[in-house]
Parts: C-alpha cells; sequence; structure tokens
C-alpha cells in the first residue's frame, strides 16, 4: 500500500480522554488526483506540530483509506482533493468509517472545493473543510483544537 510515516511525536505526551501519545493523522490523495504537493505540505506541517503523520501516498480508495485508518488507530483523516470528486470521495470515506464502527476517526480535508459544497459536506459529517489559500498554521491549530489535544 506504500505507507509512509513521519513520525514528530514527543514521548510521553498525554491526549484528551486519557488516550497518551500524539495526535495521529492519516494523509490521504483519494482517486485519480496525481498532484501531491498540498498534502505533503499538510503532513510536513502536522508532523512538525508533533503530530505522527502516517500518508498513504496517491491514488487510493476509500477504502485502502479507511483500513489505514483503522489499522494505524487514527484520531483523523485528512483528505487532500483536487479532481472535483470531492462530493463521492469524502461521502465514500464517512460512510465506510460508519460501517466499521470508526466513526470517531474526525474526517476533514482541503483542495479545490467550491463553496456552495461545503456545507453539505459538514452535513454528512466532514468536520472542516480547508480551501485554497488556508494556511498550515491555521490546520494545524484547528486539528489541535478539534481532534485531541496534545498535553505538554
Amino acid at each position: 500500500m506504500g505507507v509512509a510515516r513521519q513520525d514528530g511525536a514527543q514521548a510521553g505526551s498525554q491526549g484528551a480522554a486519557g488516550r497518551s501519545g500524539p495526535i495521529r493523522v492519516v494523509v490521504a490523495k483519494p482517486g485519480l488526483d496525481g498532484h501531491d504537493r498540498g498534502a505533503k505540505v499538510i503532513a510536513r506541517a502536522l508532523r512538525d506540530a508533533g503530530m505522527e503523520v502516517i500518508y498513504t501516498g496517491l491514488h487510493q480508495t476509500p477504502e485502502q483509506i479507511v483500513d489505514t485508518a483503522i489499522q494505524e488507530d487514527a484520531d483523523a483523516i485528512g483528505l487532500s482533493i483536487l479532481s472535483g470528486a470531492h462530493n463521492t470521495l469524502f461521502a465514500k470515506v464517512i460512510a465506510l468509517l460508519e460501517e466499521r464502527d470508526a466513526a470517531d476517526i474526525k474526517v476533514f480535508g482541503g483542495g479545490i472545493i467550491p463553496e456552495a459544497d461545503i456545507p453539505p459536506l459538514k452535513a454528512q459529517g466532514v468536520a472542516e473543510i480547508f480551501t485554497p489559500g488556508a494556511t498550515t498554521a491555521s490546520i494545524v491549530e484547528w486539528v489541535q483544537a478539534n481532534v485531541r489535544s496534545l498535553a505538554v
């Protein structure tokens, strides 16, 4: 499957709800989109902020992404979608998480997503959408505040 782990964990950190360790985020590029620079930038920013990042690489199916998130005990999945297939791909990932009793894994994403598509995506269960121009700092801050807080 080509999963690469980027470990920025600090030993002994304690997460919310008594879970120890760093926030674990799967960063994925679903579908046929072949541009992964943004996903790699986000993965590095999350890692540099002390999170453990599992980057799945290009051309992943929703099933592969959800399998990875469950196997890696991820707290969140970050999807990067530039292909225009965001409505289908986000919905499939959310549905698979629910089917596999893993709906506690938060899904967020970014890419070329029209403003009009954001409210329906959030209604389906996508926690947050970041559009072009979002800073890496704003994404890191959102993950820290909304997924699981890192204790220092």
